[in-house]
């Protein structure tokens, strides 16, 4: 079950997630602290830790457009937070995976801050509303690189099985 703490429009930019003026940070460990850095009582919530891990933000159509930084994923990924968007940014979806970044294509999604919703395997049940919302599940491939934490973690284990060590 996944919390909305916060919800975006359409066309939320890589800029409005990781300003451009923080990009001299791009260790995964520091980055957190700049996410959503120009909402100040959300940015507030997230270094205090009053939003638990699992929570949601929910976002309209083309989320995580812009540039290319994967600082953009990184920074939500350093606070565990899951994305649940009616579509998403080609590159913005490569990087989540890449840093294994849950992200939730929902089409039809329709949910408000504070609303409860449960992620299922081939939906998202808003449990404030009882409406039940479709999703676009990923391929196999990348979802399996997601749930390993990122493409290091997924590699790594690749790895390790081919060398008998798992």
């Amino acid at each position: 079950m996944a919390t909305v703490v916060y919800k975006v429009g359409d066309d939320v930019s890589t800029d409005a997630i990781y300003p451009g003026r923080f990009m001299a940070t791009v260790l995964p460990s520091e980055t957190p602290q700049f996410c959503f850095a120009d909402d100040k009582a959300f940015n507030a919530a997230l270094q205090q830790k009053t939003i638990a891990p699992g929570s949601a933000v929910v976002a309209g159509e083309n989320f995580g457009c812009g540039s290319s930084r994967e600082q953009a994923a990184s920074t939500i990924r350093g606070h565990e937070l899951v994305v649940v968007a009616r579509s998403v940014a080609r590159i913005f979806m490569q990087n989540a995976i890449n840093l294994g970044l849950e992200v939730v294509i929902c089409p039809t999604i329709e949910a408000e801050e504070g609303h409860e919703l449960e992620l299922l395997p081939g939906a998202v049940r808003n449990l404030t509303t009882g409406r039940e919302h479709p999703i676009e599940p990923l391929p196999p491939a990348r979802q399996a690189i997601i749930d390993a934490g990122g493409l290091i973690p997924y590699t790594r284990r690749l790895l390790l099985e081919q060398a008998g060590r798992v």
